[in-house]
């Protein structure tokens, strides 16, 4: 994927609400964010780009803080929608309807890699939006 010119950012090790996983204190929270950097760099041998997505976007100031304390700068979406569901698949005319009328110049879209439909129309929705006049850049980038 890095070779293709995708980043693999940060996510979590768990998948909790980062909010709250301030509250419990620094060492749980710090640790979501840490071994999942350690685990990348154990199985790629590279760092992890230091941006950070909040599982489900919960955050609070306090856990905005601690990944920013970490180095990380916390990054969210412009739009997403239901595709996380694996045994509730949207069609493929209303996932692409949702993200063609979402698309607007510096969107950060929230596509889960899991849906299937988002695998078969992906290619048709990139030539559609390059046809548009958008280009594809990576976080790095937009900084």
């Amino acid at each position: 994927m890095m070779d293709e010119g995708h980043l693999v950012c940060n996510h979590s090790t768990n998948h909790p609400s980062m909010a709250s996983t301030a509250l419990k204190g620094k060492d749980k929270f710090n640790y979501e964010l840490e071994n999942t950097a350690k685990v990348f760099k154990d199985l790629t041998g590279k760092d992890m780009p230091k941006f950070f997505r909040p599982p489900m976007g919960k955050y609070s100031e306090l856990s905005l803080s601690y990944t920013k304390e970490l180095g990380y700068k916390t990054i969210f979406w412009s739009f997403a929608y239901k595709d996380w569901d694996i045994n509730n698949q949207p069609s493929h005319d209303y996932a692409k309807k949702m993200i063609m009328d979402r698309t607007h110049s510096g969107a950060i879209m929230l596509l889960h890699a899991v849906s299937k439909t988002n695998t078969e129309i992906l290619d048709d929705v990139i030539k559609e939006l390059k046809a548009k006049g958008y280009r594809f850049a990576s976080l790095e980038e937009l900084k």
